[in-house]
């Protein structure tokens, strides 16, 4: 039977490899959810100890869900922290899950005679537009943004941008649709971060959590 905890600590995490790769950490910490999460459909998971609770979301959500204190703790990107720019949160660990980087790429064709010290003016789909506006605008280099959510790769071959900005993990899409690297922004991967002021009253309570965590991905 899983014993009660007065106020566990809840921690937000968002959906899909990060998911999965987060509940390996906090396993080998003693922290599991209580039901198979291969099939629960619930949102919000107990774990065995009682002291965590788990709040499953969008991965864009996680940093509103911490910033505002429904949630204590987060496991996001690195990509969606940058881009939301939530000034209320620690980032707390680099938990080096789900690795990748965050890359401009266009089509090979206009790579071949491309230099980017000669960009002057780029149209540029993304679903990343606070990114790649600040990245661009520090090198001087004026974009015009096309905001998409999904499918980078078929925006320059529909003649919708010359290029885009996006994750990339083994260039395998990128290359099975002509595409390849020209820049590099930022390596990207999970971060665990804290509310403001849950660090203040829980101290004590995520510090010790997030330290056993730490000691556990070394």
């Amino acid at each position: 039977m899983n014993r009660v905890v007065s106020n566990p600590i809840t921690i937000a995490v968002a959906k899909g490899r990060i998911l999965a790769e987060t509940l390996e950490v906090l396993a080998a910490v003693n922290i599991v959810p209580a039901e198979d999460p291969a099939t629960s459909r619930k949102l919000i998971w107990a774990t065995t100890g009682g002291e965590v609770r788990l709040v499953i979301i969008r991965a864009a959500d996680v940093p509103t869900y911490v910033q505002f204190g429904a949630a204590d703790l987060g496991v996001v990107g690195k990509d969606i922290l940058m881009e939301y720019g939530g000034s209320e949160l620690y980032e707390l660990l680099d938990l080096r899950l789900a690795p990748c980087r965050m890359v401009v790429a266009e089509p090979a064709a206009l790579a071949a005679n491309d230099d980017p010290r000669n960009w002057r003016r780029l149209r540029i789909a993304t679903k990343y537009e606070n990114i790649t506006r600040a990245y661009f605008a520090s090198k001087g280099i004026q974009t015009e943004i096309i905001k998409l959510y999904g499918s980078m790769e078929l925006a320059p071959l529909a003649g919708l941008s010359d290029r885009i900005v996006d994750l990339v993990s083994s260039g395998a899409t990128l290359r099975a649709n002509g595409l390849v690297e020209v820049e590099h922004i930022t390596d990207v991967s999970a971060r665990l971060v804290a509310n403001k002021a849950a660090m203040k009253v829980k101290s004590n309570k995520l510090k010790a959590l997030s330290q056993r965590i730490a000691n556990s991905i070394q």
